[in-house]
């Protein structure tokens, strides 16, 4: 009788921990917190002084004893001790807002998705974060697998799916069938990678330095893979005159910036067509009738869908809320544990 009342009051948590942001799941109650994978600390002490939305607004706007680091880096934890104490704060934030403030509520169950080409060491640090920082048990769920399940494919299926989930960091891709991956690619050219070209194209078309934001800011705005609707947008990047140190500003098209990311979705569509290549043909003719679905921020990228339908002849379908469906996927296992048994990467770690 205990055990079910601990398992009613246990904020049990799913976690999309992600390159660029960070979203956590409850168990019940949906998603409640998504902010940005950044966190700002002292220098010489290391004391952490913001995490999430509060820290992202310092990027590029500290003080010499102020850094502002994302501890993830191509979807992997570059540093273990950052990412420890943002995870706690996430699940301590998770139970400060509980209502059973009169009980000592147990410590969470935890699903993490991580990308499907991470090695073993990769695969402890994060369990190893996550119990570190609180979790009672520590379940990890590749990206691709959790993404197929929060866009609601059927992957217990017999016949094959395919899903691409463009992130921060990585593109993770998969063919999926009967619960598991029978094939998956990951890619460590994704959104970062794009706001890099951004950044590249304007340093070396108009002679102009611009920060990372004002890249990402660019992408959202007019950013494309093909030419869709009005092709005539355009937008004013500020940023610094190479030549001279002084301010400058630049009107720039959408025909300019799909220039700039030409060569990162170029390199993304060849991992896809190398995949589709060694598909199966049983599955690939599953996967010529149910079309390639796509996933993460990166799907929002305006015409991204008609460009690799286009390359792949292949119908590319974006599912619905592409930026939650990894956080959606792990939320599904903690209510169905006979399908977390069969996806996940290992054991929970107590």
């Amino acid at each position: 009788m205990f055990g079910r009342f601990w398992q009613l009051v246990s904020h049990d948590i799913g976690i999309d921990l992600g390159t660029v942001n960070t979203l956590v799941l409850v168990k019940g109650k949906g998603i409640v917190i998504r902010e940005p994978t950044v966190v700002a600390l002292h220098k010489k002490t290391r004391q952490i002084l913001a995490i999430g939305t509060e820290a992202k607004r310092m990027l590029g706007r500290t003080p010499a004893a102020i850094e502002a680091v994302r501890p993830l880096h191509d979807g992997v934890i570059s540093d273990f001790d950052t990412t420890e104490a943002m995870l706690r704060y996430f699940i301590q934030k998770v139970h400060e807002s509980s209502s059973w403030r009169s009980i000592k509520i147990p410590r969470p169950r935890v699903v993490v998705g991580i990308p499907s080409g991470v090695t073993e060491v990769e695969k402890r640090a994060v369990q190893d974060a996550c119990l570190s920082a609180g979790a009672r048990e520590a379940y990890l769920i590749e990206e691709p697998m959790a993404a197929a399940i929060g866009a609601k494919l059927p992957v217990e299926d017999p016949e094959g799916v395919m899903i691409i989930d463009i992130g921060g960091g990585t593109t993770e891709m998969a063919i999926i069938s009967l619960g598991g991956m029978v094939l998956n690619k990951s890619l460590r050219i994704a959104g970062d990678e794009l706001d890099e070209d951004i950044i590249n194209y304007m340093r070396t078309r108009y002679g102009m330095l611009i920060g990372e934001r004002t890249a990402e800011d660019v992408k959202i705005e007019i950013g494309s893979a093909y030419p869709v609707g009005k092709d005539d947008l355009a937008t004013v990047v500020r940023g610094r005159d190479l030549s001279n140190g002084l301010p400058k500003s630049i009107k720039v098209t959408a025909a300019e910036i799909r220039e700039a990311l030409t060569p990162t979705i170029t390199q993304m569509i060849s991992g896809v067509q190398e995949m589709l290549e060694e598909t199966p043909p049983e599955l690939l003719t599953d996967i010529v009738e149910r079309g390639i679905f796509l996933t993460g921020g990166g799907a929002l990228l305006r015409g991204l869908d008609k460009r690799i339908a286009e390359e792949t002849k292949l119908p590319v379908y974006v599912a619905d809320d592409p930026l939650t469906t990894v956080v959606r996927g792990c939320g599904e296992v903690l209510n169905n544990l006979d399908l977390l048994a069969k996806v996940k990467v290992t054991g929970g770690l107590r």
